[in-house]
């Protein structure tokens, strides 16, 4: 019990490092920075463009789908590439050799991609509440309710990208193909625009997955309340959103954890050593 407990301690020590590390890189601030300001520059210019006479918030919800859009590409791609490349690199053969240690890397990787994504959240939302209109918090509820929805939707999605980075031996080709898939599925989950306008086989799709439910307690956090009327149920339905990510979480772990240590059993130093030799030839 001490070991594995020490092994977690090691795991958010590490977790903090990564993270702060992160701001050292010019080419990693440039990814925290360039999206959130696309983003809010696309919901000002799109605030702007409101059609008279209709309560819809466009810029806000333009907004609150970039948020959720953010958290797929972060706990779906950004994931998988960064297990797919520490598996191909040595590090997820290390942290194998460490009693616990495949304990301790997992939870390293949890609290760095959660302060990523609390981070470029952030960088989205507060710009968002001082210059995008019917786009903020009606309470300190909220505020609370972002919190959980963002928390719990990363915990629902990384277990994803997880499974796909155990399965994918490529990290760049890797990261190249979840992208078309994420984007599909966020446009499948009424993330951009109502799902209601979408054939109902396709509805029915989307009611099925993590991100349609992971954008609606986006919305019901940032947007106005009338804009429930909008919704598929009329309502923001914040318990079944709340139950659904819950399910996806626990599901999608216990699935994760099962093929992680599997993954790094097939993986051995002579692996390693080829996928290093493979990557300088490319390098050349």
């Amino acid at each position: 019990m001490n070991a594995r407990l020490n092994a977690v301690r090691a795991g958010l020590s590490r977790g903090r490092i990564e993270f702060r590390q992160s701001f050292r890189s010019g080419q990693e601030m440039f990814s925290y920075l360039y999206v959130p300001v696309l983003f809010v520059g696309m919901a000002v210019v799109f605030d702007s463009l409101g059609v008279e006479g209709d309560a819809s918030p466009i810029g806000a919800v333009v907004l609150s789908g970039a948020v959720a859009f953010t958290l797929v590409m972060l706990g779906v791609t950004a994931v998988l590439q960064v297990l797919a490349t520490e598996r191909e690199d040595g590090t997820l053969l290390r942290a194998k050799a460490v009693p616990h240690g495949l304990v301790g890397y997992t939870v390293a990787k949890v609290v760095h991609m959660t302060a990523m994504s609390v981070t470029a959240i952030a960088l989205m939302v507060v710009p968002g509440v001082l210059f995008v209109e019917g786009f903020g918090f009606r309470s300190s509820a909220d505020g609370a309710t972002l919190l959980w929805v963002c928390v719990l939707g990363m915990f629902a999605l990384a277990p994803v990208g997880a499974i796909l980075g155990s399965l994918i031996d490529n990290p760049r080709l890797g990261a190249s193909l979840a992208i078309v898939p994420s984007i599909a599925v966020v446009m499948v989950s009424g993330v951009m625009f109502p799902l209601g306008i979408l054939p109902d086989w396709v509805q029915a799709l989307g009611l099925l997955l993590p991100v349609y439910w992971l954008g609606l307690g986006i919305r019901a956090a940032v947007l106005p309340d009338s804009h429930a009327a909008y919704e598929l149920a009329g309502s923001w339905q914040l318990p079944q959103v709340a139950g659904v990510l819950a399910v996806w979480a626990l599901v999608g772990f216990a699935v994760a954890l099962w093929l992680l240590p599997r993954m790094a059993r097939r993986t051995s130093g002579s692996r390693v050593q080829a996928a290093r030799e493979e990557a300088m030839k490319r390098a050349h």
